[in-house]
């Protein structure tokens, strides 16, 4: 007897616990991943590249690692000197540019005054021909085609230096105009020099924290350091933001479920195993992507962290624990 009621016993409690599950709906879905660390506002800075030069850069400055940053902070600087001696010279030739053109002006305006100078005798020459030829009847017939021939000769020089004149004024426009272009070719070239000794300072263009960026050096992978000869375009650091942190997880095409803004998040790091950090989902890939050869599609999903912390830097690995909802 007592044995039947303890299987009675048994048999309530079982039939009670299913009644409650049944009631509470289904267990809650629990799914790990695992990712990054990233920062959500972050800017690489690349080792500058200047224009119309090839070659390394040598590196003379450079902020220490970790340190925080505000808009227009020197980050590095480099060897200034060549570019300084290119901009130098071609201020020079800009300056001597400048002073052939005053100086072909000045010469012009000489000729121009000589030009109209000898038009003008030309033109009283011609004025006296012309009265010469008015004593025609009171001078014998040899002085008056004399006379004539003065005449002739007299207008045909005015002609001519009419001509000349304007033909000397398009070539000296041409002459001047030839060396304004050279001129403002050279402009360019100084403008060019001017920013390319302006790239070799470089300053941060958001507010953030310095991250440096690993580099090849002396046959070993570290951080770059003064007097490195870096190639330009090569990454030099990288400005994060660390108020605003995420991690960045691959989850499996089975439980793409747990994908939802309703979801519980926590986030562990593998640094610092006893931290954890609630999160909350961001996004995800609209399509899952295999590798080649996998049979398992994944998902690429964000999710952004609700608090900052100092332990939270980029390229940190992490755990991400991620309970759906009911």
């Amino acid at each position: 007897m007592t044995h039947l009621r303890a299987c009675l016993i048994v048999g309530l409690i079982a039939i009670v616990t299913e009644a409650v599950l049944f009631a509470s709906g289904p267990p809650a879905r629990h799914v790990r991943a695992t990712g990054v660390i990233q920062a959500v506002r972050s800017y690489a800075v690349q080792v500058p590249k200047i224009e119309g030069q090839g070659g390394n850069l040598t590196l003379a400055t450079l902020v220490e690692n970790g340190v925080p940053v505000k808009p227009g902070d020197v980050l590095a600087t480099f060897d200034r000197s060549n570019e300084a001696k290119l901009l130098l010279d071609a201020e020079t030739k800009l300056d001597d540019f400048q002073h052939q053109i005053e100086e072909k002006r000045a010469e012009h305006g000489s000729n121009s005054e000589k030009r109209v100078l000898d038009l003008v005798q030309a033109q009283a020459d011609l004025g006296k021909a012309e009265i010469e030829m008015r004593k025609g009847p009171v001078l014998s017939t040899i002085d008056q085609q004399k006379n004539k021939v003065k005449l002739e000769d007299a207008r045909e020089h005015v002609a001519s230096l009419k001509k000349s004149s304007a033909a000397h004024d398009t070539a000296e426009l041409a002459e001047i105009r030839v060396l304004e272009l050279q001129r403002d070719r050279q402009k360019v070239a100084v403008e060019r020099q001017t920013r390319n000794l302006d790239r070799l300072s470089v300053k941060a263009p958001i507010a953030g924290m310095v991250a440096l960026a690993m580099t090849y050096r002396n046959n070993s992978i570290g951080h770059p350091q003064e007097g490195d000869q870096l190639w330009p375009g090569s990454p030099l650091l990288r400005i994060f933001d660390p108020s605003e942190m995420r991690v960045e997880v691959s989850v499996g095409e089975p439980d793409g479920a747990v994908l939802v803004p309703e979801a519980q998040v926590k986030v562990h790091l593998d640094a610092f195993p006893a931290l954890e950090f609630p999160a909350r989902f961001e996004s995800a890939s609209p399509v899952a992507t295999a590798a080649l050869g996998a049979s398992v599609k994944t998902f690429t999903a964000r999710f952004r962290l609700k608090k900052a912390d100092p332990h939270v830097l980029p390229d940190l690995s992490a755990a991400v624990d991620i309970e759906a909802p009911r």
